[in-house]
């Protein structure tokens, strides 16, 4: 054992673990252990990093990041060569207070890095740094720190390649108990707040809104369109932030058309209502995780751009969860007004080829779900179930020319969708501003 004398005060001891030494300071340690009882609880925390992993980049897809959590000593992560600086970024699932982080290196190692702690995955603190790396395991112990995400932040690679690692272990503890896992519920709706308020006797989204709150699920999302007509930020104020803004805080929303339509610009409007909600990875479009489920809002509107596109193919690959969802505003199939919309074909096949599971749109103001099917649509057992879930609060459109596939359709009845998660699979009902169930879907369980 050494200490890094190069870092700060606070930089806790690190341990390289090589040859006969490990067994000298395993007898060392045992030693101490016994003469000072007390140490022993720290040196017992659990692992707590077998969560969800994301990378600055990795060299190709049997590489991603989701291999240096695994618990298998075979796999790896590797970053992009020749770049610097790279990082991996593990989320916990909940706070958590870390004592430790052991890296075991492979032969591109980082020369010089830094291990840091964020509760937002926006800001971090540094637990411990590196400036003269060699590989092997870095084994930082000591540690005090709390957070959420845990990042391995390099800045000088110790080779001509990238930085990669076998794994990544946090240990530490849990603020309130370990992270939530297994089942939950999510509340959806699309084409939401028109421009009128609870005083007007017609107007639905009070009380889509009124039954989502009731349900009470783990969060929302949006399918855009969330307000009309133009999506200005005064509407925003005046309308939806009246009923829907009540939780804003738990809701992950995307842009529909009519979110362009702002006289200020494009989104102007919609971004300067949600923010960083809407843009938490600097973009129109971002994923995040929940139990055994990866989550991701796509902005329909810029389908014709590359740059989503590749952030897509570059976010499944980064995946680590058993389970997909994806969600939207235009749907690829509608037996509604709008009917079809090809625009998220090269969407829909990206997923697809990821065996996604499920895809959520607006657009049309009806309720429908499909069957599974595959981009071009034909049914299939390995297919994405689509549901459209356009009753939000706008005004009603027919069904106008019922699409294969297409299960159950109902307009002119107003609702929200109510979806059951579990680590396996999911199901949901279409709930009205009654509270009765107006459809309940097949149980589907993921790919």
């Amino acid at each position: 054992m050494r200490l890094n004398a190069s870092a700060p005060p606070f930089t806790p001891a690190r341990r390289r673990t090589v040859g006969v030494i490990v067994a000298a300071v395993l007898l060392l340690v045992g030693g101490l252990l016994l003469a000072y009882p007390d140490r022993a609880g720290a040196a017992a925390d659990p692992l707590i990093s077998r969560g969800s992993p994301t990378a600055s980049s990795a060299e190709s897809s049997g590489l991603g990041p989701q291999n240096a959590v695994d618990g298998d000593p075979a796999s790896r992560w590797a970053s992009a060569e020749g770049k610097d600086p790279q990082w991996i970024r593990v989320d916990l699932g909940a706070t958590a207070d870390v004592t430790r982080v052991a890296l075991r290196w492979e032969a591109a190692y980082a020369k010089a890095y830094r291990v840091e702690i964020s509760a937002d995955g926006t800001t971090w603190t540094r637990l411990a740094s590196e400036t003269a790396g060699n590989g092997g395991t870095d084994d930082w112990s000591g540690l005090s720190g709390q957070g959420r995400y845990l990042r391995v932040y390099g800045t000088a690679r110790g080779t001509s390649y990238g930085y990669s690692l076998y794994e990544v272990e946090v240990y530490g503890t849990f603020d309130d108990g370990p992270p939530p896992t297994g089942a939950f519920t999510v509340v959806a709706a699309g084409d939401i707040a028109a421009q009128c308020t609870a005083s007007d006797s017609g107007c639905a989204h009070p009380k889509t809104a009124a039954l989502a709150q009731r349900i009470n699920p783990k969060f929302y999302l949006t399918m855009g369109d969330n307000q009309y007509d133009d999506a200005r930020i005064a509407d925003y104020r005046a309308y939806y932030d009246k009923t829907w803004g009540a939780f804003k805080g738990k809701t992950h929303p995307v842009p529909g058309n009519h979110e362009t339509y702002d006289p200020a610009g494009s989104l102007v409007g919609y971004k300067a209502y949600f923010g960083a909600i809407a843009y938490p990875q600097g973009k129109s479009y971002y994923s995040f995780d929940e139990g055994n489920w990866h989550f991701i809002a796509l902005d329909s509107n810029s389908f014709d751009q590359s740059a989503q596109i590749d952030w897509l193919k570059a976010d499944l690959t980064q995946n680590s969860k058993a389970c997909i969802a994806a969600y939207w505003h235009h749907p690829l199939y509608s037996s509604g007004g709008h009917g079809n919309d090809p625009v998220s074909k090269p969407v829909w096949k990206i997923l697809y080829g990821a065996r996604a599971d499920l895809v959520l749109n607006g657009h049309d103001h009806h309720y429908e779900r499909f069957a599974p099917q595959d981009p071009d649509g034909h049914a299939t057992a390995d297919g994405i179930t689509e549901i459209v879930g356009g009753m939000g609060g706008a005004e009603p459109y027919p069904i106008e020319n019922v699409q294969p596939n297409s299960q159950k359709r109902i307009s002119g009845q107003y609702g929200v969708l109510k979806l059951d998660f579990t680590d396996s699979g999911y199901g949901w009902t279409y709930v009205g501003t009654d509270g009765q169930t107006k459809d309940t879907s097949p149980k589907y369980t993921c790919h």
